[in-house]
Formats: C-alpha cells, structure tokens, sequence
C-alpha cells in the first residue's frame, strides 16, 4: 500500500535516505576536522530520528528544554545537553533526570550558577554560553569577570562539573558573510580554550548553528559540532547556501480543495497550524510560506517551473501556481510543500510519515491517523 494511500488531511512526510545523506554528510564533516558531531534534536525531536544517528557514530545529543531531555532519557546517550540558559524553577526535574542519565545544562550567569552550587544532588555538567555577536544570550565573550565568577561558584558545589564553552551564532542565518561569522567563532572559542585550559585541562569548545556547520570546512581546532537543522534543512537554508532543495528531508502533503485557472491560484488544506508562520520574501515583495513539489511513489520531485504558497490562514493556504502545475494538479490531488522552517513545521505537525507508510514518532505526540 503506498504511503499516500494513507494521508487524507496535511502529513508531515520524511524522506529517510535523504535524512540519512544529512547525518553522513555532517558526521564525515566532524571526522576530518577531529571533531565530535553532537547534534541538536530541535528540528527531529524524534527517537527513531535518533536511532539513525547512532548509525553514524553520534553518543552525545543536544536538546532545547528539559521536557525534550526527558523525552530522549533511558534511550542510550551517553549525555545529554540542554542548550537553553538554566531555569532554576526546573532544578527539581533536573535532578530526577540526573540520576540516572548524564545531564549538561548552559549557564549564563552568577545566580543560577548559585541555585545549582546549593539544590542540585546529583552531577551535572555544564557550559558556559558565550556571545560572541548574536546578542541573543550568553556572556560577552571579553567579559572574564562573569566567566570567572560562575567557574569560582561551580567550584563551590560537589555536583556542578565544568565541561567548557558554546557558542550557538543564530546571526549566521541572516548575515551576507557567513565565513567572517565563522572565523569570529573560532577566535572567541580558542581564545577562551587558550586562557582557562591550563586550569581546567579536559575543557571543550563547541559551536551550533548549521549555516557555519554545512558551509564552512576549517574549524580551527573547535572540539565539537553542534547544529540542528540540518537534519531536514529547509527553504531558508538552501536560499543562504547551507544546503540544495535537494538535501531538504521533510516535505508537508496538502489536498487540493479548489482550483482557480484566472487567478492561477489552488487552494489547499494547510495553514499556519501546519507549516507555521515563517515567511521568506520574493524578489517582487510577494511572501513565500514553502515550495511546491510533486508528490510520487518515492517521495517528491522538485519541478522545473517554481510555485509557492502565497499566504496562509489558520487551515488554508493559497498557491501561486506555474501554468505546469495548473495543467498537472486537480481537485483532490495531493501536493507536498517544502517547509521555510522545518524545525517549526515538525513541531506544528507533531509526527511523521515515511515514503514506507510508517509512522515516525515526535516529543510533542504521534498522530497515527487523519480525519
């Protein structure tokens, strides 16, 4: 039975092999460089996601908050790291988690560092979060005084243990020059590396966004790799260089409720309750919320003339339709959409479907049926 046969409303599909093609591809990246590939599982949030990268050597995964941590305990990683500035409301869960899986958190300041030194009972390792252009979080990578002080806390407590310094340039997915971002990394992460290494010995540097990851080849003796999206990629990336449409892993399938030949328009069910509202712009000033490609037995294919959908609503979403597509697409056809945000997409979508009619599990709860 094919996989299409089971999808009646928006499904979120996965292509394994290209999935697959995107760890390998990192993975040998992070080889030739000496460095460890320690994925974050944002984008899958998925345990047989997880599964794969095992496959090709990953031990160690990044998440984004303690539920997700949670999620992906008892599941064989040897740690895993919550990048996300601490919330000391959670230290209660961060010790039940503690004691039987290895645990980092990030730490960005004094008083939190202060909480973790007094209430935590087990040991958990931690990393200094350093700012080094993005302005999102961190510490200012010259500001020692801070550094300092949370390594003299940490050093207070039997169960806070120093692991190093990350750096995640979120700016690397809207700058013209990825590379000058990159070397900008490098720089802090081995000048810190150089200044406290003597003092702690075992300290390791890891940097995380996927735009330098994918694009970028010297990592100047960073310790580990830590990006994200590049599991699935998506529109946004494949338009800064990261990857080719061809790399992007998940396509989102939408009927066709209506056609208008005038307009050049076809109506679909799917919205921002689907696909999210990130939004790319066009040359023209038109917004792009995802891509079409055409659905088959093995996946999709990308067609030579581009449409996209234009706008969206909560469930509807309008196309711009190429005369192709207006010629190929009928009412009750199905089309897949490129997502310009795989990460959200995943996480409105909550399971997905494999070109082998399976389903594929997500934190936020398998959907194993349509409406």
């Amino acid at each position: 039975m094919s996989y299409l046969q089971h999808i009646t409303s928006p499904t979120l599909l996965i292509d394994e092999k290209i999935c697959r093609a995107n760890l390998h591809r990192m993975a040998q990246k992070a080889a030739r460089n000496g460095m460890e590939l320690i994925p974050h599982f944002k984008t899958g949030q998925s345990k047989a996601i997880g599964a794969w990268a095992k496959e090709y050597g990953i031990k160690e995964i990044t998440v984004s908050s303690i539920k997700m941590a949670a999620y992906f305990c008892g599941n064989g990683w040897e740690t895993i790291h919550i990048a996300f500035p601490f919330n000391p409301l959670q230290i209660r869960k961060l010790n039940e988690l503690s004691q039987n899986q290895k645990i980092s958190i990030q730490l960005v300041n004094s008083e939190v560092t202060q909480l973790l030194a007094k209430k935590l009972s087990s040991t958990v390792g931690f990393f200094i979060e350093i700012d080094a252009g993005y302005g999102r979080t961190g510490v200012a990578v010259s500001d020692f005084g801070k550094i300092e002080e949370i390594l003299r806390i940490s050093q207070t407590s039997e169960h806070l243990q120093f692991r190093g310094f990350y750096i995640h340039a979120g700016h690397s997915y809207y700058a013209k020059d990825v590379a000058a971002i990159h070397e900008q990394n490098i720089a802090a992460l081995n000048m810190l590396k150089d200044k406290y290494s003597t003092e702690f010995p075992n300290l390791v540097t890891r940097t995380g966004d996927t735009p330098t990851c994918s694009m970028m080849e010297d990592f100047g003796g960073i310790d580990q790799m830590g990006p994200g999206n590049f599991v699935f990629y998506d529109l946004t990336q494949a338009g800064i260089g990261s990857c080719t449409k061809a790399d992007i892993a998940v396509a989102l399938a939408v009927p066709v409720v209506d056609i208008n030949p005038e307009k050049r328009t076809i109506l679909i069910h799917g919205g921002r309750v689907h696909l999210a509202k990130d939004v790319l712009i066009e040359p023209n000033g038109e917004k792009n919320f995802g891509e079409v490609v055409m659905l088959s037995e093995n996946g999709w294919d990308i067609p030579e003339s581009r449409s996209f959908v234009k706008s969206i609503s909560q469930e509807h979403g309008i196309i711009q339709a190429s005369e192709e597509l207006l010629q190929k697409t009928h009412v009750g056809d199905l089309l897949g959409i490129l997502p310009v945000h795989s990460c959200m997409t995943a996480d409105c979508m909550k399971a997905y479907l494999s070109l082998n009619g399976e389903w594929i599990d997500h934190a936020e709860g398998l959907v194993t049926f349509n409406l």
